[in-house]
């Protein structure tokens, strides 16, 4: 048992950043009788459309961010790229869930793989590149066709760039930065999958099933339910999504991305501390969704049921594909707007689950 005391109905609850995940941990909240304080810097942020309350100031506005503090009973983030200081100067203030060494672990991909290896659990080779000679070296023992990356801020296919040969990966050195960077084995998988999972204070654990995820340009496209995989490789990836939840003594929804290779093996791609993109499905046929689990786990109360009602699609709308959201409201679809005041190509806008209907009968 936990020592750590449930929050009591009515709380409020801090969230860094204001885009869609803060918005929807929001709307969550507001379900389950508690309240909600955004802050961010972003005047725009479409979380603010749906509390009353929010803080327009930069990550590093220490006076702001105590103000923040003293008007919130825990605090979350709905982004992993919060600065480390900012994390820092809250938790010496309220508590933090999921804690600031979650976001160290997780901002840095060296970082990531170290502590995922350490804890036993499958990664791709990788290793850390200083300069061209160490590049090389690492070429001749990983092999060729490489991943080079930025070991922060990547994110949609960002700061990466594929190596072939010794002039890809000089000039992949001189446009990648900051450096350090690393070196990440090319994984020929069958397919992609995550693992969106939850823990509470108490060390209460319970995760959705894996989604199947597919890419276009980078971007999240679609996450479909069941995955098509064996019941084994399945139950394989919820146990190590909880053993890297565990390992972290992490308190709230975590995602955890896998390579699924030829026989079922798993690698761990990365994990990302926060509401996941790839759980969206959940808010349309879970019986509580991944952003009602998130704010149940750092209020430490029980976990909700996580069980699957119906088949489902995830598709991301992205750019100009939210205007198509009036064509899509027949039977089984359910549309998702974020409220971004602005579409841009590249941008999630929205996204919109297609739920497996069972026929009535006539």
């Amino acid at each position: 048992m936990s020592d750590v005391p449930p929050l009591p109905q009515g709380s409020t609850i801090g969230i860094l950043g204001g885009g869609q995940l803060g918005r929807m941990l929001a709307l969550a909240a507001a379900r389950l009788g508690m309240k909600t304080h955004i802050y961010c810097p972003d005047p725009e942020s479409p979380a603010f459309d749906v509390t009353p309350r929010k803080t327009v100031a930069a990550y590093d506005d220490e006076a702001a961010l105590a103000s923040f503090a003293a008007q919130v009973d825990v605090v979350t983030y709905e982004f992993e790229n919060v600065p480390a200081k900012t994390a820092a100067f809250l938790q010496n203030l309220k508590p933090l869930r999921p804690g600031a060494n979650a976001l160290a672990v997780s901002q840095d991909r060296l970082a990531e793989k170290a502590f995922l290896t350490i804890n036993r659990i499958p990664v791709a080779p990788f290793a850390a590149i200083t300069d061209l000679d160490r590049l090389e070296a690492e070429l001749e023992e990983i092999g060729t066709p490489a991943v080079l990356k930025t070991t922060r801020l990547g994110y949609d296919g960002k700061g990466q760039r594929i190596v072939r040969n010794m002039e890809d990966a000089a000039l992949a050195w001189e446009l990648l930065s900051p450096k350090p960077l690393v070196l990440e084995g090319f994984i020929a998988f069958e397919k992609e999958i995550s693992v969106v999972v939850a823990r509470n204070a108490g060390g209460e654990v319970a995760a959705f099933e894996p989604a199947e995820n597919v890419h276009r340009d980078h971007i999240l496209k679609t996450s479909t339910v069941p995955a098509d995989i064996s019941k084994k490789t399945a139950q394989k990836a919820v146990a190590l999504a909880g053993d890297i939840a565990s390992a972290l003594d992490y308190v709230g929804v975590l995602g955890v991305e896998f390579f699924v290779l030829p026989g079922g093996k798993l690698l761990v791609n990365e994990i990302a501390p926060r509401v996941h993109n790839s759980g969206h499905w959940t808010e349309a046929v879970a019986i509580t969704d991944q952003f009602e689990q998130h704010i149940r786990a750092i209020s430490n109360w029980p976990l909700g049921d996580p069980s699957r009602m119906a088949d489902v699609v995830m598709e991301n709308l992205i750019g100009d594909e939210i205007t198509a959201i009036p064509d899509k409201l027949g039977e089984g679809l359910r549309p998702h707007a974020y409220g971004k005041a602005e579409s841009r190509k590249g941008r999630k806008m929205g996204h919109i689950n297609r739920v497996a209907v069972k026929k009535r009968a006539k």
